[in-house]
Parts: structure tokens; C-alpha cells; sequence
């Protein structure tokens, strides 16, 4: 299907047979589960109540345009940052995309990835990766693990934050994200003579670096309030650069939207290990 934009949820026939083989009963397919999760959170996922079903990925290579900018002026870029967000909402799409052919109620330690390609430099690959689980029971207050929209929970939490998040009575909604790409303005010649060897708040940078972080801390709040969350946890706040040059960057917030199971939260005291080995 050359020249045809894929759909969001569009999967590749490879794709579609990996999974069928996943989720094929005995006799009909493999049967197994494939899995990122380290050893010890695979056990904590499953001690949590979920059974991981097959590792789940979306990719999308994504033409990052340019976008004109004033050399002296703060600005959003707002073509760059709808690019950035875009293109990492369709890997996360599809990714859900495969889960949700799997059958699965969630997706745990799910990792988001950028990979600039040499055929390209305005070429961007986004990778949304994580391993997809079904429960074995329902929550306690009844319903069902997936979110409000009938959507299989993702979160980048580790298989042991994920096992405490159960164990004290909340659950994940899905990961939520906020994404600012911004051109903080250059100084003329005469304000950087003006406080060269002085201490001095440089109050354009200052300004420009909070603006960008508060629009992409704002963008990610209103995805959890569309969840219907309680909160976020495990909020990430990155800066990258990319390949723009050092006056423009991006902000990207990130984190796992939450809800309560139940109205008490029973948090298991933490345990003292001592180690018998000699530290020396």
C-alpha cells in the first residue's frame, strides 16, 4: 500500500500472525508468553494477580517538519511539538492495538523509544514496547482492569512499583504525556558583554525553560483528567535536545495515571534485609 498512510491502529500481517500464535489454545498454536520483565518482576506480576500474555510493541518512522523561528524570541514551537506528540501517540495506539488482540487487560513496564535514522536526519522512528498481561480476577470493587476507554491499561511502571500499586488498592488507567518543543531565545552581543564575570540571573532562559515545562506538565495532567485518574505517579519531566541545536529542546512529561480500588490502602511495612556477606 505504497503512498497510503497506515491507519492508528493498522498492524502488519507478521504482527497479526505472531499474535494469533500467542494466544492459540493447546493444539492450536505455541502458547507461550514472550516478555521483556526482568525475572523478579515477572514473579511480582504474577504475585499481583496478572499473567503476562505476549510482548506487545507499535512503531511508527514519523517526518519531523521544520518549523521557522525568531532568533530573539521565546517561542513554542507548536508544528515540532504536535509532530513529536503524534508520532509517539501512534506507536502507543498500536501497541495497545496488539494487546488488545491478545486479549489483555493491561500492558506493564511499557518503554517509549526515538531512534533518528541515518537515511534522515528529520526522520524519527518512535517505539512504544511493553508486556501485555490478563488478570485473574476481576478488581474488587467489580468491573473490569481496562479504562474508561475499554482500552488495556498501560503503565511504565517497574513489575515492583506495579506490585505495590496493587498491594495498596490503586490500579493504572494508562500512561499519560505532555510534549512542549520550544526556542529559547538567543542574547545579543551587548547583553552577554553586559554580564560577562558577573553573577546573574539570566531571567529570558530562566522564563523560557518554566514556560516550556509547565505547558508540557499541563498537556500531561489533562490526559489523566480525560482517564478520569486520582493522580499520576511516576512522573518523568526529560529534556532532549534531539537534533534541533542547543537553543531548541523538548520537554516531555510522562507518568502512569491512577485510580483507587477501594477506599482503605494497605501498605505493607517495608522489610529490614540484612546482608550475610562480608561487605569488605
Amino acid at each position: 500500500m505504497t503512498g497510503v498512510e497506515p491507519d492508528p491502529v493498522w498492524l502488519s500481517e507478521a504482527a497479526l500472525r505472531r499474535l494469533a500464535e500467542l494466544r492459540a489454545g493447546p493444539g492450536e498454536g505455541t502458547g507461550l508468553f514472550t516478555s521483556d520483565l526482568s525475572v523478579n518482576e515477572f514473579l511480582l506480576v504474577r504475585e499481583a494477580g496478572f499473567r503476562p500474555v505476549g510482548l506487545v510493541l507499535g512503531s511508527s518512522i514519523y517526518h519531523v517538519g521544520i518549523q521557522l523561528r525568531r532568533w530573539t524570541a521565546n517561542q513554542e514551537l507548536e508544528k515540532l511539538s504536535q509532530a513529536m506528540y503524534h508520532a509517539r501517540e501512534l506507536a502507543m495506539t498500536r501497541m495497545e492495538a496488539e494487546a488488545d488482540q491478545l486479549g489483555a487487560d493491561g500492558i506493564v513496564g511499557v518503554r517509549l523509544e526515538i531512534d533518528f535514522k541515518q537515511f534522515g536526519s528529520h526522520l524519527a522512528e518512535f517505539i512504544a514496547i511493553g508486556t501485555a498481561v490478563v488478570a485473574d480476577a476481576p478488581p474488587p470493587e467489580g468491573g473490569g482492569w481496562r479504562n474508561n476507554r475499554d482500552l488495556p491499561f498501560t503503565s511504565d511502571l517497574s513489575g515492583q512499583d506495579f506490585w505495590t500499586l496493587v498491594q495498596a488498592g490503586y490500579a493504572p488507567l494508562g500512561m499519560v504525556m505532555g510534549s512542549c518543543v520550544y526556542h529559547v531565545a538567543h542574547r545579543s552581543a551587548a547583553r552577554t558583554i553586559g554580564t560577562f564575570g558577573v553573577n546573574t540571573e539570566i531571567a529570558t532562559y530562566t522564563q523560557a525553560l518554566y514556560d516550556a515545562r509547565e505547558l508540557a506538565m499541563t498537556r500531561m495532567q489533562n490526559e489523566a483528567e480525560q482517564l478520569e485518574a486520582e493522580g499520576i505517579v511516576g512522573v518523568q519531566l526529560n529534556n532532549l535536545a534531539h537534533t534541533w541545536g542547543g537553543h531548541t529542546t523538548e520537554f516531555f512529561a510522562i507518568g502512569t495515571a491512577v485510580r483507587p480500588l477501594r477506599a482503605d490502602h494497605v501498605i505493607n511495612k517495608p522489610t529490614l534485609v540484612l546482608p550475610l556477606t562480608d561487605p569488605r
